[in-house]
């Protein structure tokens, strides 16, 4: 299926289609891909760290700038940010977690009335997986990529380096390997990409959300919710079962 390109039409408050031919069963699909910061969370984990040390505005900023799809090398963006992070220390980044990250609305419900149909779920982010693998076990999602945070002996215990850690797949979760994990999972689930659904916010979930049979858009930037099939403008993330009943 190809990316929407049509006009939007609201299909209830705060919920828009375009370029899909209602109605759709949710049993249609097999696999479900979500990006995690600001789709399945409510934070971008990468800014709360930086409060840490004092570099929200400073890191916020190139987080906000690269999602809007203003800087298009995600990878760079990415390293920069990280590496004013150095010397957060592993106390800081679980404070992020038990005090500011929340599941988003809806999520957990979403997931549960996926998997009630047989669908599997990814969890694909270019965030962490210091704050990955815990949603993932919170959700109980089948599949996860993510960011490695690299980390070192400090003063107050093991504290981050600034950099990532290479990983078998490759050095950095962007948005071309955010496509390329969904076509590998759906090949290895032996499912077509007709077959799974995509939702996130930012620029860097286009990809993977232009290759999925179904795109949706959550709370998302402009130019995420123009390519959208779904957008979830108001609402929680279950909101997509009111398209696909």
């Amino acid at each position: 299926m190809t990316q929407a390109s049509a006009t939007p039409t609201e299909f209830a408050p705060g919920l828009t289609i375009r370029g899909i031919t209602l109605p759709m069963k949710l049993s249609n699909f097999k696999l479900i891909a979500f990006d995690m910061d600001s789709t399945l969370i409510n934070i971008e984990c990468v800014d709360e760290i930086a409060d840490a040390v004092g570099k929200k505005a400073e890191v916020a900023a190139i987080t906000e700038a690269a999602m809007r799809g203003e800087i298009t090398d995600f990878k760079d963006s990415l390293r920069r940010r990280v590496a004013l992070l150095r010397g957060v220390t592993i106390a800081d980044m679980e404070r992020v977690y038990t005090e500011r990250l929340r599941i988003n609305p809806g999520a957990a419900e979403l997931i549960r009335s996926c998997k009630a149909v047989g669908m599997k779920v990814l969890l694909v982010s270019g965030g962490f997986t210091f704050f990955s693998e815990q949603v993932r076990q919170t959700l109980g999602i089948d599949f996860t990529r993510a960011n490695v945070l690299e980390m070192e002996d400090g003063p107050h215990g093991k504290q981050l380096t600034g950099r990532l850690v290479d990983q078998f797949w490759g050095d950095i979760c962007d948005g071309a390997e955010k496509r390329r994990t969904l076509l590998e999972v759906a090949s290895l689930l032996g499912i077509a990409p007709s077959e799974c659904i995509a939702m996130g916010d930012g620029a860097n979930d286009l990809p993977m959300m232009g290759a999925a049979g179904l795109s949706v858009a959550y709370h998302a930037k402009p130019a995420v919710r123009e390519q959208a099939m779904v957008a979830i403008n108001e609402g929680g993330l279950d909101r997509l079962l009111e398209v696909l009943r």
